[in-house]
């Protein structure tokens, strides 16, 4: 079963295909080998929110172009849930009692990406695909604080827009 990916669109400023992010994401979900019960929130957001994000979560001024929020934990099943009816404990409604894996939430601003996008003489729409896979390979633990690591997620960015069909990146 492949990942399933939320997407929404909570800015006016650029037109977003979400339905292709959708599937990029879906796309780079499977081939990074997450299966199952997996659950990413992919939003698209004003400056205003996303420097919001940046100051509270990082400390950091300023819009950005891409946050990426991982939850480290799946959710331990809780007590009956209200649906279930009766008056006693309730079981799962989730097959063999397996809870979705909440892995995360990718936040990208696309007018921070647009001036991404003219400075690296790129597409908008292909500085938004790096973006997302960007953001996804953090939710799934990759990380560029070392040179050697950010050279690794850049070869994995590459494979992975080039397998996908989301060729013009950097």
């Amino acid at each position: 079963m492949a990942a399933e990916v939320f997407v929404a669109d909570e800015q006016d400023a650029f037109v977003i295909d979400i339905e292709r992010y959708a599937r990029l994401a879906t796309d780079v979900l499977g081939a990074e080998g997450v299966r199952g019960e997996t659950e990413v929130s992919l939003l698209f957001v004003e400056e205003e929110a996303i420097a919001e994000l940046n100051q509270r979560f990082l400390g950091r001024s300023g819009p950005t172009d891409v946050l990426a929020f991982p939850i480290d934990d799946a959710p331990e099943p809780g007590g009956r849930s209200p649906d279930e009816g009766g008056t006693g404990p309730g079981g799962s409604s989730y097959d063999d009692g397996v809870m979705p894996l909440l892995l995360g939430d990718v936040v990208v601003c696309p007018a921070v990406a647009s001036a991404g996008a003219a400075e690296h003489g790129v597409a908008l729409q292909d500085e938004i695909a790096l973006l997302v896979v960007h953001g996804l390979l953090h939710l799934l633990g990759m990380d560029h604080s070392e040179e050697s690591e950010a050279e690794e997620m850049e070869r994995r960015e590459r494979e992975l827009l080039e397998r996908f069909g989301a060729l013009g990146t950097r």
